[in-house]
């Protein structure tokens, strides 16, 4: 393991060891004074989301993006300080720390025996609405985790997913996909971000007026399984308790190849990621390069 690895996972260790313990309003000032302090240094993150806000909030003037990406940062590190102390939150915290709308669309779709896929963007912290689900709903859910380095770091995030009661599957290795689908078949629960993919396998679509890649999985799940595919969009506002819309279902269209059908219900999700983030743009924690425009190294920050 590098030297850089070792910092990495011994500064999460820290953060999860030492934050959880804090009482919540010293968290929330805490994370604050880290987003401020990051977002003062210009980073290459914090350029990167503003470029990339400039797409969501098109017109926007310098001062704009800046109190944007500041807004940003901000739900940025609550979204860290809340996942460093969800594993000491009650299960009654855990039950009222979320209100999604329409949530009827999940119960129901499970209720039907279908199995359900839920694809999310990377907006506010997808890892509490995930504990509201296992806790509130008493459902327990698949998902994907990419694999970090050091391994000892993965296995961190691993473990930490699966005290929620998420069951993780790695990304790599091939054998995620066959495992999903069994859980929808079997009338199961599959949580995915689902957002960008500027793989090969990814699937191009217009985001923002703009093309992107984003994930075929989702698609794919629901046109081999029958499972129901529904959006979800995260947001915060100024009380303790995350918001949240279920969408309506993405269907499988009537016609058309695979690879077609992929690509109307890929547009239809990214469609639906944009209505949330066009709301609630500061929420968005898309620190990397996303359009395929931005893929030139010489054009900026990563």
């Amino acid at each position: 393991m590098s030297t850089a690895d070792r910092l990495s996972d011994a500064l999460y260790g820290l953060g999860w060891s030492t934050v959880k313990k804090l009482p919540e309003p010293a968290a929330v000032r805490l994370g604050r004074a880290i987003a401020d302090l990051t977002w003062k240094r210009r980073g290459k993150g914090v350029q990167r989301l503003e470029s990339n806000y400039a797409r969501v909030v098109p017109g926007a003037t310098p001062e704009r993006l800046a109190e944007l990406s500041r807004a940003g940062m901000r739900s940025y590190l609550r979204y860290w300080m809340e996942s460093f102390r969800l594993p000491a939150w009650s299960r009654e915290r855990v039950r009222t720390g979320f209100d999604p709308k329409d949530i009827h669309h999940l119960t129901d779709g499970l209720a039907s025996g279908r199995g359900v896929v839920l694809a999310l963007p990377h907006m506010a912290n997808y890892d509490l609405a995930g504990a509201w689900v296992t806790t509130k709903l008493e459902t327990p859910f698949t998902t994907v985790a990419e694999r970090l380095k050091p391994e000892t770091l993965y296995d961190r995030f691993v473990a930490y997913r699966e005290g929620l009661g998420m069951e993780v599957l790695p990304h790599s290795g091939g054998s995620a996909f066959g495992t999903l689908a069994r859980r929808l078949r079997d009338g199961g629960l599959v949580c995915l971000v689902a957002d960008r993919d500027l793989s090969a396998s990814g699937v191009e679509v217009d985001f923002f007026g703009e093309r992107t890649r984003m994930p075929a999985g989702p698609a794919l799940l629901a046109q081999q399984t029958g499972a129901l595919l529904l959006p979800v969009t995260l947001w915060y506002d100024d009380s303790p308790v995350m918001k949240g819309q279920v969408h309506s279902p993405i269907e499988v269209p009537e016609s058309g190849t695979r690879e077609e059908k992929t690509s109307v219900m890929t547009q239809a999700l990214a469609d639906a990621f944009a209505t949330g983030i066009a709301d609630h743009p500061e929420d968005w924690h898309m620190l990397q390069r996303l359009w395929l425009a931005d893929l030139d190294p010489a054009k900026g920050p990563s």
